[in-house]
């Protein structure tokens, strides 16, 4: 979820609409003053609650064409058509999609700015695109996928083509290297957050710790979800 202004957005919805809704009137905030979910694909834990909140709260989707046709939504209530690589407008946001790799249609990261803050959205990426390289340097919030601890995935209970898959450039980033990312774009204020940590394949205190150590910082200034019914708000 994003705020600012007179601009409500959410980022993504992978869980159910009726959760999100509750989660939202939990922290003060109204669903009916969404002003777009803005999807950066389609697999279903990004996308299983976005049909039902754009029906039942008259919410427009916000992705690009292939995302769109891809994730299943059924009726909605209208959509806002983006295109990779072009900046757009939604309320005070600019926003800049960005293209990643993953096994997707067409995958997105997220840029957004208000004013002379920035946010990074980067998660199911299988490597840092130049794009979002570019990005890291300039955000003042990075959201950036820390998925999976390399060690941990070998020893683990996926089968070999799955191991596979996510270690690919298409797959999912791992710890380290969401840490060299980070440590080769380092800025003095950036916030860090990290996002989409595997339950079976990362904890989210070796996240921090990876993360920490490659950067030189203690591990309180790495922050992420610590367990499931974490959450979060952050200011900028």
């Amino acid at each position: 979820m994003v705020a600012a202004e007179d601009t409500l957005i959410l980022l993504d919805a992978g869980i159910s609409g009726r959760r999100i809704a509750r989660l939202m009137e939990s922290v003060g905030l109204d669903p009916r003053d969404l002003d777009a979910i803005l999807l950066t694909h389609e697999h279903s834990d990004h996308v299983s609650g976005a049909g039902v909140l754009s029906r039942r709260y008259d919410v427009p989707i916000c992705c690009n064409d292939n995302t769109l046709v891809c994730s299943n939504l059924g009726t909605i209530h209208s959509s806002i058509s983006i295109k990779t690589k072009e900046w757009f407008d939604l309320g005070c946001l600019s926003i800049h999609p960005l293209p990643i790799l993953h096994n997707a249609a067409e995958p997105n990261a997220f840029h957004i700015r208000c004013e002379e803050k920035g946010l990074l959205l980067a998660t199911d990426l299988g490597r840092i695109t130049p794009e979002v390289f570019g990005a890291l340097k300039e955000a003042d919030l990075a959201i950036i996928e820390a998925n999976h601890d390399v060690q941990m995935l070998i020893n683990g209970p996926y089968p070999p083509k799955l191991k596979n898959e996510i270690r690919s450039d298409r797959g999912h980033l791992s710890n380290i290297d969401c840490a060299r990312a980070l440590w080769a774009t380092q800025t003095e204020d950036r916030k860090i957050f990290l996002a989409h940590i595997s339950k079976n394949n990362n904890t989210p205190v070796l996240a921090r710790r990876t993360v920490a150590r490659t950067l030189g910082c203690d591990e309180e200034r790495i922050d992420c979800l610590l367990t499931p019914d974490d959450h979060r708000s952050m200011s900028l």
